[in-house]
């Protein structure tokens, strides 16, 4: 694992709830550490990817009478993390030492989360969760070959949207931007008031004047809402796999166009995303500079400014220099 004093106390997903079943098995990467998921009984377990014997990755094995199973030796792992069976000596009782690192794992919203360190914050909350008048869609996860501060960077980043998403989130010849409101309060930063004009803003073809407010709750999770005559948001959340590797999970929340195809829907997200990440892979240096004098800001560069500030503030060292 590579330490972050901040992000390894963050709860980070790594992959939907509906993606391991009872009795399954799936792999992860957070931090640049390979975890193994399991699910027994409804919980779910995280641990470090490794048996302690010979080394092999636990998520190659199986779960067998409720232990998960190394694929090499068979040694049977239980709940706790301890060694509970080794069929090579089966009238052995287990090494005290065998007991693989445990990890915090927990589901909501539809994802599954893990913390490799005591968690100090909650989970960022999603407003629409349990309104049942939102339309709520998954979509992703995005690959980037990019570091996480700089992805969820370029999500903040309103002033991108006539060139990268030009004809869907924005019209070069409507690239002026007015100036708005930045706040960072112990919850994070808020930017309100951010007014743009659309072309098609949320996949319905119809061109319209929008106002953002952006929240950043946690270091690499991120909320907009967009008001036109109805109210759009997306609840986004970066895990940083390795210092130039993240996947974006989003979840993208309306409350009107019920009769649209949710594929339609979709398909728009991801020609959004599509759009940007080459763009953000192809930013140097490629790790995001907290040294406000290492590029050059205009006024609508505020949100990213005041982002920055917060992360250097925390104190975190992960994908940024």
């Amino acid at each position: 694992m590579l330490y972050d004093p901040v992000l390894a106390h963050e709860w980070h997903v790594v992959g939907r709830s509906q993606d391991l079943a009872e009795g399954g098995v799936m792999r992860a990467r957070v931090l640049d550490e390979d975890l193994v998921l399991w699910r027994q009984d409804g919980q779910v377990m995280a641990w470090q990817d490794l048996c302690l014997h010979r080394g092999a990755k636990l998520s190659l094995g199986k779960v067998e009478e409720g232990r998960l199973q190394c694929p090499y030796h068979g040694w049977e792992y239980g709940v706790d993390g301890r060694c509970a069976f080794i069929p090579a000596h089966p009238d052995q009782a287990p090494p005290t030492k065998a007991v693989v690192k445990t990890y915090y794992a927990c589901e909501r919203y539809g994802w599954l989360w893990v913390a490799l360190g005591e968690p100090k914050s909650d989970i960022a909350p999603f407003d629409e969760w349990d309104d049942p008048t939102f339309r709520k869609i998954h979509c992703g996860p995005y690959h980037f070959m990019a570091g996480a501060p700089r992805v969820i960077e370029n999500f903040l980043d309103v002033a991108h949207f006539p060139f990268v998403h030009d004809g869907f989130l924005g019209d070069r010849r409507h690239a002026q931007m007015d100036d708005y409101d930045v706040t960072t309060a112990e919850d994070g930063i808020t930017a309100n008031n951010i007014r743009v004009w659309q072309p098609d803003p949320d996949g319905t073809g119809v061109g319209k004047d929008v106002t953002y407010t952006y929240r950043v709750p946690r270091p690499l999770t991120a909320y907009f809402v967009k008001l036109h005559a109805m109210r759009f948001s997306i609840y986004f959340a970066v895990t940083p796999v390795g210092p130039l590797e993240s996947l974006g999970w989003m979840w993208m929340n309306m409350n009107y166009a019920y009769d649209e195809p949710e594929d339609k829907l979709r398909e728009f997200q991801d020609t959004v995303a599509g759009q940007d990440i080459p763009i953000v892979e192809s930013q140097r240096p490629e790790l995001l500079p907290l040294d406000l004098q290492a590029e050059l800001h205009l006024r609508s560069d505020k949100t990213a400014i005041a982002y920055r500030k917060w992360l250097r503030e925390l104190g975190l060292t992960f994908g940024v220099e």
